[in-house]
């Protein structure tokens, strides 16, 4: 049995091995890793030698930690690593091939209905009513955006997004607060199986499931970066930032918005940005904290997102999908019963 995990930033890690009584045999780890001692590759093999064929990822790991070396130096990889491309050889863990995914290139609905088909559309992948699915999003209208455990009173000036007809909603993942405008930003949902992150820590899984935006934005001349936990940064600063929030039934629903073209002196006007986050920048500086994707490519916004729709088809597969009449009924009831209302808004005053 063959399973291949390429670590998101590192180096390739694959597992060949048999199984004989529900159990791991003649196991195999290389790839073009670095590893000091090498003897320490003897460790790892002989705490999988032996294991149960439906051991989790978490045995994999504690065992292989308990037998590893106290001096070894992981390079490039990690004992998570190994366990994944171990679980895929056996095929418990799945790749984004394995799935027949869906790209929808949805209409512009208010911010309230966003949030709502996000929750909608991730429950309909748990019960396996949707395939998994890749959604972009377009506004229409002016908006911020909090998370899901941010007060409102301490992130958003309610005074002048009234004044400047800027709406308000809270999303259901945490994370920061974001302000977008028709046609400024690049926002994307992903609905997920839990099998594609299966065996990965939380913070691994936010780079996993955007290594592929990564490489769009590479093509595009960007030279992005993952920056943990969440965001997606280059040499010229933030792009994005991502936000993530796990199903019962195993789906992940993990979204992210870059800036494209934001007006950065509304930002300031709209958001109160804390005086912590800007202790080491300067107030005159916090407009350049996130850098727009029309800078970097000198692309139209429409043919950055074709661009990375395309890419995303050719690394992980996927054909043009649609939210249906039901789903959009659901979240209008959803947005009417939750998101859009101001008890929701003011969980956290």
């Amino acid at each position: 049995m063959h399973g291949e995990y390429k670590v998101h930033g590192g180096k390739l890690v694959i597992a060949d091995l048999e199984v004989r009584d529900n159990k791991l045999a003649d196991v195999q780890i290389s790839g073009d890793f670095f590893l000091e001692p090498p003897e320490a590759l003897a460790d790892i093999r002989s705490a999988l030698e032996g294991l149960r064929a439906d051991a989790s990822a978490e045995t994999l790991t504690d065992t292989m930690k308990a037998k590893l070396r106290p001096e070894a130096a992981l390079i490039g990889f990690s004992l998570e690593s190994i366990a994944i491309a171990v679980r895929r050889a056996l095929g418990v863990a799945r790749t984004w091939r394995d799935f027949e995914w869906q790209i929808i290139d949805s209409k512009a609905v208010s911010p309230a209905m966003h949030i709502a088909l996000d929750d909608v559309l991730a429950r309909e992948v748990a019960a396996g009513r949707r395939a998994p699915t890749l959604r972009f999003w377009e506004w229409e209208r002016p908006a911020i955006i909090i998370g899901s455990f941010q007060s409102l009173k301490n992130e958003v000036d309610l005074e002048a997004t009234r004044e400047l007809g800027v709406e308000v909603v809270r999303r259901a993942t945490g994370g920061g607060a974001m302000f977008v405008e028709p046609g400024t930003a690049i926002t994307y949902s992903l609905y997920a199986p839990g099998d594609l992150v299966d065996g990965m820590s939380f913070a691994d899984s936010y780079a996993f499931l955007d290594n592929w935006v990564l490489k769009a934005l590479n093509e595009l001349g960007v030279d992005a970066f993952y920056k943990p936990l969440n965001d997606i940064s280059s040499s010229k600063g933030k792009i994005g930032g991502a936000a993530q929030k796990r199903y019962a039934g195993g789906t992940v629903l993990h979204h992210v918005t870059m800036a494209y073209d934001m007006d950065a002196a509304k930002m300031m006007q709209v958001l109160r940005i804390g005086r912590e986050k800007l202790s080491d920048k300067g107030t005159a500086s916090a407009a350049k904290r996130v850098d727009p994707v029309r800078s970097q490519t000198g692309l139209a916004r429409r043919e950055v997102i074709d661009r990375m729709k395309a890419t995303f088809a050719d690394l992980n597969g996927g054909a043009e999908g649609a939210i249906t009449a039901e789903e959009y009924s659901a979240a209008e009831r959803r947005a009417a019963e939750k998101f859009a209302t101001e008890e929701w808004l003011n969980t956290i005053p």
